[in-house]
């Protein structure tokens, strides 16, 4: 792979991201990643301003209930990403100064912090030489260095070679390379619709081959509609636009068509500690009952 074909490529290119602006923190970085996973740019961004805004610092997350947190959450899915980050700042701030560590392994060690977010606040936030791997860098080492149309199941220790393999060896060009191979995967080597034509790279294997289908199971596709983690979603919407503990009869009234589906919804946001219930039995968010 051209490295320097693809930096040169990102430094020209690469969209205007709130959290590459000058002056933005490790934490307001790693607030950043967790966001983003699962979640398109544009759904975060405007939700990131206004954290970085209130919660500038680990400690001052870690001072607001996790219903608060929850409420600020809002549309972007999979809340439970949100109870994780708030516990993430407790430790942060009782633990580590208030600061986040630079270390991947002891960042690996907080509270929903995996191998993707460890690194990437290692490479992003202190310009550490380490690769980071998401469905984007997969996707481009697939089709550009192996030649295949998509990427197969994720393998942590195969993929984090496979991207270390193609770093530069300075700290500097290292940390640019990682982010220009995500941007390219978000922004051209896209899944369905790759853009070749605009692609810096020109010794692409998979383009060199011929762009070969792909013959191996199909991807899943994930599906949203009618599924518990809709129902979940409405059931969520519920509680954070209340002021205060609500009746169930609120909560039925989101979803008629499957009251089975509905229950086990609710279920399983009280067993992931999302949802919590009064001892006269209504239903709030976490740390609000």
């Amino acid at each position: 792979m051209n490295s320097s074909a693809l930096i040169s490529w990102f430094e020209r290119e690469a969209r205007e991201l709130p959290w590459r602006r000058e002056g933005v923190t490790a934490w307001q970085i790693l607030m950043s990643e967790i966001m983003l996973q699962q979640t398109p740019v544009v759904r975060v961004a405007p939700v990131w301003e206004q954290w970085v805004e209130r919660w500038p610092v680990p400690s001052a997350m870690a001072a607001s209930s996790q219903g608060e947190v929850l409420r600020a959450w809002g549309k972007l899915g999979y809340p439970r990403r949100a109870l994780r980050l708030h516990e993430c700042a407790r430790v942060l701030a009782t633990e580590h100064g208030d600061a986040v560590p630079t270390d991947v392994d002891v960042l690996l060690g907080l509270p929903g912090i995996g191998a993707y977010t460890a690194r990437a606040v290692a490479c992003f936030a202190y310009g550490q030489r380490v690769p980071v791997v998401d469905t984007n860098v997969r996707r481009v080492i697939a089709r550009s260095v192996h030649g295949q149309a998509e990427q197969g199941n994720p393998s942590t220790t195969r993929d984090l070679a496979d991207a270390a393999q193609l770093l530069p060896r300075t700290r500097t060009r290292a940390t640019v390379f990682s982010a220009a191979l995500m941007e390219l995967g978000a922004t051209i080597c896209t899944a369905r619709t790759p853009d070749c034509a605009r692609c810096p790279l020109d010794d692409c294997a998979w383009v060199l081959a011929g762009r070969p289908e792909h013959t191996g199971p199909p991807r899943k596709v994930q599906k949203f509609v009618g599924t518990d983690r809709q129902v979940r979603g409405r059931l969520m919407d519920v509680l954070r636009e209340s002021h205060g503990p609500v009746e169930r009869a609120r909560l039925d009234l989101v979803w008629l068509t499957d009251t089975g589906q509905r229950d086990r919804a609710l279920h399983s946001l009280l067993v992931d500690g999302l949802v919590e219930q009064t001892e006269d039995g209504l239903f709030a968010l976490a740390g609000e009952g």
